[in-house]
C-alpha cells in the first residue's frame, strides 16, 4: 500500500490535534493517543512498534520503554505538564539495553500537549505544541515512508553498511556458496534492504519476515529466502492462492532482478543474525553512488581493510559532468525560467539525452548524472506547476528514466550493482518528487531498465549498445582504467593492439588512451556527441602527447574543457589517490572553453575561461611538440648520463667504499665519484669502479675488483635483453658510456614538483654521471642562467612528464625549449652575471645540499633574491616582461616555439632537396 499524500496526512493531523486538545491526561489513554498518532501517517502501530518494551539499563535495573519502533523511533510519554528534559534523559538511559540494530534514529517525548523530537542522525531538536502538529509533519516523513533527510557521501553509515555486508559475504562463502550465485544473491539482498527503508516495501517488512517466519538457528532461512525471491518475481495476480500471507504482502518487483534461479543457500544462526544486523541499518541514508564501489570492495578482504579509500567521491564526479553537460543545461533552465513553452521544450530535450559510460564499474558516474538530471527536472516541474503542487499527480509528468543510461563493464558483479544502483536512485528521486508534490509516485513493478552490459568495451562496437535513434545529443563519460605500458597484462596488450595496431609507438601510451580512440570513432557517426574521461595525467605530458594527440587531432578533435593535474580519490583497489586530469572533447568546437587549474594537486580548482586549449591543457597554440633529436640551432645538446647495468656490483655507498679500500687499497685508483639524480640533489655520496682503459694485468692482481667484475658478467648473462647479454663480454665497462671529458651541466631526471626551481649545477668530468642524470656538455654560464629561470620552469611545469606528481625531465623537453630569440650581448651578460650570483649564493652554504637550498621552507633569502634577479634578466633576454601568470609565459613560449619551427621548415626542406641532388650526382658518377 503506497504512503498517504501529504494533504491527507495534514487533514488527519488537524483532526487528531482537535480530538486530543482537551482530553484527560491519564496514562491509560496514552496508548490510544499514540495508536491514533501513527494512523495520521496511514501506519498500523501494531505492525511496527511495541508498547512497554522491557530493557536492562546501564545500572542493571529494569527499564520499560513506553513505545519502541526498533531502529526508527523511541517514544517516552509523560502526563500533561511534566518535565520533558527528564523524559529525554530517561529515554537515553534505555540505550544500553538495546541491540545496535534496535537503536532509534529519533527520540520523541510528549505530554499530550507538547512534542519534542530529537533527530539523532541530524543532531537536531524540534519543539512544538499539539495544535501546531500539522505544521511539522515533514519531521515525521520517515513514519509515512517518505525519505526526510539528505544523503551524505561522507556518512559513516556507508562504510558500516559495506562492513556488515562484507561479514555476510564471508559467512556465506565459508559454507561453499560462492562465485556468480553469491554475487547475485548479495545484490538481491542489497535491493531488499534499500526497499525496506525507502518505501518500496512496508517499513520493517523484510526484517519482520526474517524474524517471524524463520527459525533462530537459521536452518530454514535459505528456503524461505528462495520462496521470497520467487514471490518478488511473480505478479500478485499470478501467485499461489495459499501463499504465506507475509510473502503475499510483498510487491511484484520485476526488472529481471529476481528472475534467475539460484542454488538454495544454507544459513546458520550466525548468518541469520548477520543478515538481521544489516536490516538494522537505515538504508535510506546510504548513497547508491558511493555504496556501489564500497560494496564491490567487500569481495576482497584486503581491500575491505581500507574501505574509506575505495570510493569515487561525488565531488570529483561532478568535476566531469558539470562542464560536460550539466552546467549548460542549468544555464538553459535559467534562461527559459519564465517561459512555459520553452520550459516544456527543455523538459522534452532532457528525455532525448543519452549517456554512456564505457568503463562504468559500479555505475558511479551514471548514478550521479541521473540524480542531477532528475533534480533539474524537479526544478522544471516546480516552475511549470507553481500553484497546487500539493495536489499534483506527477506520474505522467516525469519524463526522465533509467533507460537513457548505458554502461559497459568488464566484470559481471559491478555491472549488476550498476543496474541496481540506478534503480535505487530512480526510486529515491521518485520519493523526493512525491514529497514535493504530495502524491506518492513509484515505478514498481520495474518496467524500465538501465542498459548495462558485461563486456570488454575495447572489443565491442559501442554503437551496437546505443540505438541509432538515441545517438543524437549523447554524452560519453567515465573513469577508464589507468595502466602504464610496463604494467599491462597479456589481455590488455592484445586490447592495445586491437585499437592502435602494432606499428608505431602507440604501445607507449597508457591503457586509458584506448577509450579516447573508441570515443572518437563513435563521434564520427554523430558529431554532436561529446565525451569526457578522467585520465592519467601522462596523456597530457611528456612523450605521450606526441603519440596520442596527433592521432586524435587528425580526426578534428577539439578540447572543450580540462582539469589540469589534481588528486583523485579512486575506487580502484590499492589506489586511494592518483594524479589525474579530466579532458572534455568533441568534434565540434565550442565557443566557450574552460580550464580548471590547481595550485597543488589537492587544492580546489580555479576555473578560467580561455580562448583555446591544446593537448598540454594550456591556453596556447594548438600544437604538439615534435620528437626532436636535438635542441634548436646554437644550443649545446643534452643526453642521459652513463648506465652501468651491473646488478649493483660496480657501484658502492660511502661505507662500502671504505670497506673496499680496507680490503684492497690498491684499487683506489679505479674509484670515481658516482652521482645519480637523488645523489645530486640530496648530497649523498656514492662511488663506482671506473675501469675504462684499465690495465688488464693490474686488474687481475686485485681480487676484490675481479670478484665484482665476475658478478657483473654473471648478472648480464641472465638478462632477458640481448644487448645486455652481449655486454657480458665487457664486464669492466658500463653498458652505456656517455661520460664527458670536460665540465658539464647536470640536473636530475626526477625532481620534486614543490620546488620553485629544478636544482641544476656544473660538475667536473671526473665525476661519473649516472643514467638518472641529464647532462649538457659544453653548457655555458648563459645556458645555466636560462635553465635556472622562471621561464624555463614554466615550460617544465607544462611539458614535462610526471612520475606520480614529480617532474620527469627528458632530453625531449630540453630539445623543444625555445631559448631567447637573438638576445643582445648586454642581455646575455646580464643573464651570466645573475647566474654567477646564484652560484655565489649557493657557495655561502657549503654544508647544505641542493635539497636544502631549494626546499621552499628553507631556501636562503639571499639565494631566492639571486634567482629573482636572474628571472628578470632572463625575461629581458626574451624581450618581454610583466607576465601576469605562468599560463601567460607558457602561451608566449609556445608561440615562440611555433615561430622557430616554422623558420626551420624551409631550411629542412632545402637540406633534404640538396641531399637528394648529391645522392643523384653520386649515382651518375658510378
Amino acid at each position: 500500500m503506497p504512503p498517504l499524500s501529504w494533504n491527507e496526512i495534514k487533514s488527519r493531523a488537524v483532526a487528531f490535534s482537535r480530538r486530543w486538545a482537551d482530553e484527560a491526561s491519564e496514562q491509560a489513554e496514552a496508548k490510544t493517543f499514540w495508536n491514533e498518532f501513527f494512523q495520521i501517517f496511514g501506519i498500523d502501530r501494531r505492525r511496527v512498534a511495541s508498547f512497554e518494551q522491557r530493557v536492562k539499563k546501564l545500572d542493571g535495573r529494569d527499564g520499560c520503554i513506553d513505545l519502541l519502533w526498533k531502529g526508527k523511533l523511541l517514544i517516552e510519554h509523560k502526563s500533561r505538564g511534566k518535565d520533558l528534559d527528564r523524559a529525554h534523559q530517561q529515554a537515553l538511559g534505555y540505550f544500553p539495553g538495546l541491540k545496535e540494530r534496535e537503536l532509534p534514529r529519533c527520540i520523541l517525548v510528549s505530554d499530550f500537549a507538547r512534542f519534542r523530537l530529537y533527530d539523532l542522525e541530524e543532531d537536531s531538536r524540534h519543539d512544538f505544541e499539539l495544535k501546531d502538529l500539522h505544521k511539522h509533519l515533514r519531521l515525521f516523513g520517515f513514519i509515512a515512508g517518505y525519505q526526510s533527510h539528505a544523503v551524505r557521501e561522507q556518512d559513516p553509515v556507508n562504510i558500516k553498511a559495506a562492513e556488515r555486508m562484507g561479514r555476510l559475504h564471508d559467512l556465506m562463502q565459508e559454507t561453499g556458496y560462492s562465485g556468480h550465485a553469491l554475487e547475485v544473491y548479495l545484490v538481491r539482498l542489497l535491493f531488499c534492504l534499500f526497499a525496506e527503508d525507502t518505501g518500496i516495501f512496508q517499513p520493517q517488512q523484510f526484517q519482520d519476515f526474517i524474524e517471524q517466519r524463520t527459525h533462530e538457528d537459521g536452518s530454514d532461512l535459505g528456503p524461505q529466502l528462495a520462496a521470497f525471491f520467487q514471490a518478488l518475481n511473480t505478479p500478485e495476480d499470478r501467485r499461489l492462492r495459499h501463499l504465506d500471507e507475509q510473502l503475499a504482502a510483498f510487491p511484484f518487483i520485476n526488472g529481471k532482478l529476481f528472475e534467475e534461479p539460484l542454488p538454495i543457500a544454507a544459513f546458520d544462526a550466525a548468518m541469520r543474525q548477520s543478515l538481521l544486523d544489516c536490516c538494522g541499518l537505515d538504508w535510506s541514508r546510504i548513497s547508491p553512488a558511493i555504496f556501489g564501489s564500497l560494496f564491490q570492495s567487500i569481495m576482497d578482504k584486503q581491500a575491505r581493510r581500507n574501505l574509506g579509500a575505495h570510493y569515487t567521491s561525488e565531488q570529483n564526479i561532478l568535476k566531469l559532468i558539470r562542464p560536460l553537460f550539466l552546467d549548460s543545461l542549468r544555464e538553459d533552465f535559467v534562461k527559459v525560467k519564465g517561459n512555459r513553452r520553452k520550459l516544456e521544450e527543455l523538459h522534452k530535450k532532457l528525455r532525448g539525452l543519452t549517456f554512456l559510460d564505457p568503463a562504468c564499474g559500479c555505475g558511479n558516474f551514471l548514478v550521479i548524472a541521473y540524480r542531477e538530471l532528475r533534480l533539474l527536472e524537479l526544478d522544471i516541474l516546480r516552475e511549470l506547476h507553481k500553484s497546487g503542487q500539493q495536489n499534483l499527480d506527477v506520474r505522467g509528468l516525469i519524463r526522465l528514466n533509467v533507460d537513457q543510461f548505458f554502461g559497459i563493464e568488464l566484470e559481471e558483479f559491478p555491472a549488476q550493482i550498476a543496474q541496481v544502483a540506478l534503480w535505487l536512485t530512480d526510486h529515491q528521486m521518485n520519493q523526493q518528487v512525491s514529497e514535493e508534490f504530495g502524491l506518492y509516485f513509484a515505478r514498481i513493478p520495474l518496467k524500465t531498465s538501465p542498459n548495462i552490459v558485461c563486456a570488454n568495451a575495447l572489443r565491442m562496437d559501442w554503437n551496437e549498445l546505443v540505438p541509432a535513434e538515441r545517438l543524437s545529443f549523447s554524452f560519453i563519460m567515465g573513469n577508464p582504467p589507468f595502466v602504464g605500458h610496463q604494467w599491462r597484462n597479456a589481455e590488455q596488450v592484445a586490447d592495445m593492439n586491437a585499437i592502435w595496431g602494432k606499428e608505431g609507438r602507440f604501445g607507449r601510451l597508457d591503457y586509458v588512451a584506448c577509450w579516447h580512440k573508441k570515443a572518437v570513432s563513435m563521434m564520427r557517426d554523430n558529431d554532436s556527441t561529446a565525451a569526457a574521461f578522467v585520465s592519467t595525467n601522462s596523456i597530457s605530458q611528456g612523450e605521450q602527447v606526441g603519440i596520442l594527440w596527433p592521432e586524435l587531432m587528425s580526426a578534428q578533435v577539439k578540447i572543450n574543457f580540462a582539469h589540469r593535474t589534481f588528486q583523485w580519490n579512486s575506487e580502484a583497489r590499492g589506489k586511494a589517490a592518483v594524479h589525474c586530469v579530466i579532458i572534455g572533447f568533441s568534434l565540434r568546437d565550442q565557443p566557450e572553453k574552460w580550464l580548471f587549474e590547481y595550485e597543488t594537486p589537492s587544492s580546489e580548482p580555479q576555473a578560467r575561461k580561455v580562448s583555446q586549449l591544446n593537448p598540454y591543457l594550456i591556453d596556447a597554440a594548438n600544437v604538439v611538440l615534435p620528437s626532436r633529436s636535438g635542441p634548436f640551432p646554437g644550443i649545446p645538446p643534452m643526453k642521459k648520463g652513463s648506465q652501468p647495468t651491473d646488478g649493483g656490483n660496480l657501484i658502492m655507498t660511502q661505507e662500502e667504499k671504505e670497506e673496499f679500500l680496507r680490503l684492497e687499497p690498491e684499487g683506489s685508483c679505479y674509484l670515481r665519484p658516482y652521482v645519480g639524480g637523488e645523489d645530486f640533489i640530496s648530497g649523498r655520496r656514492r662511488w663506482c669502479l671506473w675501469l675504462k682503459d684499465a690495465d688488464p694485468g693490474r686488474l687481475r692482481q686485485l681480487d676484490h675488483v675481479m670478484n665484482r667484475v665476475k658478478a657483473v658478467k654473471e648478472f648480464r648473462l641472465k638478462s632477458p635483453t640481448a644487448s645486455v647479454r652481449e655486454f657480458a663480454n665487457k664486464p669492466t665497462l658500463f653498458t652505456q658510456d656517455r661520460q664527458p671529458d670536460s665540465p658539464y651541466l647536470a640536473l636530475s631526471e626526477v625532481s620534486s614538483e614543490n620546488r620553485r626551481y629544478i636544482p641544476i649545477g656544473f660538475m667536473e668530468p671526473d665525476i661519473i654521471a649516472s643514467n638518472t642524470l641529464q647532462i649538457v656538455v659544453g653548457a655555458t654560464l648563459y645556458c645555466f642562467g636560462v635553465m635556472n629561470s622562471v621561464m624555463h620552469m614554466a615550460w617544465v611545469h607544462t611539458v614535462c612528464g610526471r612520475l606520480e606528481s614529480r617532474i620527469r625531465y627528458t632530453p625531449s623537453v630540453y630539445n623543444n625549449f625555445p631559448w631567447p630569440e637573438n638576445p643582445s650581448a648586454k642581455q646575455r651578460q646580464a643573464v651570466e652575471a645573475a647566474a654567477q650570483a646564484v652560484l655565489d649564493a649557493r657557495a655561502q652554504f657549503p654544508a647544505a645540499s641542493l635539497a636544502d637550498l631549494y626546499d621552499p621552507l628553507t631556501m636562503p633569502p639571499v639565494l631566492l633574491k639571486a634567482h629573482q634577479t636572474l628571472d628578470r634578466a632572463a625575461d629581458a633576454a626574451y624581450g618581454k616582461s610583466g607576465f601576469k601568470s605562468e599560463a601567460e609565459r607558457v602561451a608566449f613560449l609556445f608561440d615562440l616555439h611555433q615561430k622557430y619551427t616554422a623558420s626551420l621548415l624551409p631550411l629542412a626542406a632545402q637540406e633534404k632537396k640538396t641531399g637528394r641532388r648529391k645522392k643523384a650526382a653520386a649515382g651518375q658518377g658510378h
